[in-house]
């Protein structure tokens, strides 16, 4: 059972929030762990269709908790590499969550705080959060989150922010496509509320197999072997039972038996 995390689940949908707003919900060993071992366990489970990652207080994360730097001052090359390791391992599995995840960001997102809002396939902020890649100011470096806060930040904004360590607003990070949609904080949950039943509405093997092409094929040079990839998955899609079903609730204006 997790210690540092309030896990809660209706149906197909799973929410996992943070829970140590008494240190602005930073990170420890321990945080690390239990994040891994959730996502893990829930990208195992066949009927989930959505999960929503959110935090409790008045801070999304604010980054590494205190005490655990001060015990990683006293670290060796190699303690300090597998400590890394368990945090880039513990975003992987997030990034590997084969549904949705909707970032529900109520707080301030500092440091690796940034990295789990960049590894979310939809994020929601309030208009008064600030979001910082604070490293810098710490003669450090944002290194494990970068694959993720580059893609979802984009090269020329990380240019700036990983080098300054400024804080930016929410509207910023909105305008830079960090964020995807901005609201007043009391109407967060309305509108992650909205996003879920969007999400949950849909085919549910569509949903999976729509995220793993975006994550597939985003980058990628269109080569003849990368158009025969998209026409081979939709036949799969449309021979399926699900994509079979889809058409003809569509055509028979009835609803889906997913529904």
């Amino acid at each position: 059972m997790a210690e540092f995390l309030d896990i809660q689940r209706a149906g197909p949908v799973a929410r996992v929030y943070l829970n140590r707003p008494d240190v602005r919900n930073a990170f420890n060993s321990q945080v690390i762990a239990e994040l891994a071992a959730t996502f893990a366990a829930l990208a195992a489970e066949p009927d989930l269709r959505v999960v929503v990652l959110g935090a409790h207080g008045k801070a999304f994360c604010a980054g590494a908790d205190l005490n655990w730097m001060r015990a990683m001052a006293d670290y060796d090359w190699e303690q300090n590499r597998q400590d890394a390791q368990a945090l880039a391992d513990m975003l992987w599995a997030i990034e590997q969550c084969p549904v949705p995840v909707i970032g529900r960001v109520q707080g301030d997102c500092y440091a690796g705080g940034v990295g789990l809002a960049s590894v979310c396939d939809v994020l929601v902020a309030a208009d008064t959060v600030h979001f910082c890649l604070s490293e810098a100011k710490l003669g450090l470096l944002p290194a494990t989150i970068s694959p993720y806060v580059l893609r979802a930040l984009g090269t020329q904004a990380s240019r700036r922010y990983f080098v300054t360590a400024e804080r930016f607003s929410a509207a910023e990070a909105h305008r830079l496509g960090l964020v995807h949609e901005l609201c007043a904080p009391e109407q967060l949950d309305e509108r992650v509320d909205a996003l879920v039943a969007t999400i949950a509405a849909n085919g549910p093997q569509a949903v999976r197999a729509s995220k793993r092409l975006v994550k597939d094929f985003g980058g990628q040079p269109i080569t003849a072997a990368l158009r025969e990839d998209s026409a081979c998955r939709i036949a799969d899609v449309r021979s399926s039972a699900e994509g079979k079903d889809g058409v003809s609730s569509f055509l028979q204006k009835r609803p889906p038996a997913w529904t």
